[in-house]
């Protein structure tokens, strides 16, 4: 359930490595699988130069993204998630407790719509760790038994689990996780202005190199549209908060003329159908808009609406599509003053 749906409109963009600009750096890398970057201010809350160099701080974020990488990612074979879920160990580290923990929650608040131990179905329809498989009903029915995050819980540095058959995949929320531990290093070195995007999902604090709120683009929600910033439906002002979108057309499938998306229902353990072709959710930090986007994105338009409706704490902009093959958008009005493009 990955996302890559935001662009970062911002003039550093055109920069490489790390040169200053108005005070301002940049600097990008690799991680779970694609790339990060950071853009920041170089003066700390007080108005004084930071003493970290560019180089040094890169090298900060590096490694916190690397211990992510060896605790959540499905993709690094030698992960602590790999071997929980292929049974060769138990043991955990904080980060894995901590992203247990919250994805926990999420998946009881929202009755098992969010669901990382859903990861046997991602993975049967081609969008998980395996490749695609065959499915049935009755293999569905057979997954289903051993999903549902009540099944597995945490302690001591261990996972415990009812089933052994019983995985994780935090994709649906580990990018949005690693923006906000980036940005809990920044904000422990005194940065006040700064954008930290992993895969798109991204946190942002204070202003940008213009003085200005940091303006993110929402892309057109078509299929084919591959090409982040290339077409946007809309342009959003942003400050301390994560921004995450969710969409179905970047990541799907045709079979026998029918479209099957990456975005698996837990619950009935089929892509979802559905006119809500992306969601973008604005939250105090990038975990809980990462993973508010996906679940937006499994329930539905009108069912997401009121959702955001009962959470005052969260800023919605979600993009559909009309009986006629049109595209309309919906956000929520404590989201209005932030619009520069609808």
């Amino acid at each position: 359930m990955k996302k890559h749906i935001l662009h970062i409109l911002t003039l550093l963009l055109i920069l490489t490595g790390c040169r200053e600009q108005n005070s301002y750096y940049r600097f990008s890398g690799y991680a779970q699988g694609g790339t990060y970057t950071v853009t920041y201010s170089s003066r700390d809350t007080s108005g004084e130069r930071l003493k970290i160099s560019p180089d040094s701080l890169k090298s900060l974020v590096d490694n916190a993204l690397l211990a992510i990488d060896k605790s959540l990612s499905g993709y690094n074979k030698g992960s602590i998630i790999s071997k929980v879920n292929s049974n060769e160990s138990d043991s955990v580290d904080h980060l894995f407790e901590q992203m247990y923990r919250t994805s926990t929650e999420i998946y009881l608040e929202t009755d098992g719509k969010f669901d990382p131990s859903a990861a046997p179905l991602f993975d049967i329809w081609g969008f998980g760790f395996n490749n695609r498989e065959s499915v049935s009903q009755h293999k569905i029915d057979s997954i289903k038994q051993f999903v549902g995050m009540e099944k597995g819980y945490v302690s001591d540095g261990k996972l415990f689990k009812s089933d052994p058959r019983f995985k994780l995949n935090f994709n649906a929320i580990a990018q949005g996780y690693s923006c906000d531990i980036v940005a809990t290093e920044l904000d422990k070195l005194g940065l006040c202005n700064y954008l930290v995007e992993v895969g798109m999902e991204i946190y942002c604090r204070g202003l940008n190199p213009s003085g200005n709120l940091w303006k993110i683009g929402v892309d057109t929600p078509e299929d084919g549209n591959m090409e982040a910033g290339k077409s946007l439906k809309g342009v959003i002002e942003v400050s301390d908060a994560g921004i995450v979108t969710s969409g179905n057309y970047r990541k799907f499938f045709i079979e026998k003329g029918q479209k099957f998306s990456h975005t698996i229902d837990p619950v009935s353990g089929y892509p979802v159908k559905h006119n809500l072709l992306s969601a973008t959710i604005i939250a105090p930090n990038a975990t809980l808009a990462d993973a508010y986007a996906t679940y937006c994105m499994v329930i539905g338009l009108e069912e997401a609406k009121s959702f955001l409706a009962s959470k005052p704490d969260l800023k919605g902009y979600l993009i559909y599509g009309t009986a006629d093959g049109g595209m309309e958008t919906y956000y929520t009005e404590n989201l209005k003053s932030q619009l520069v493009k609808q």
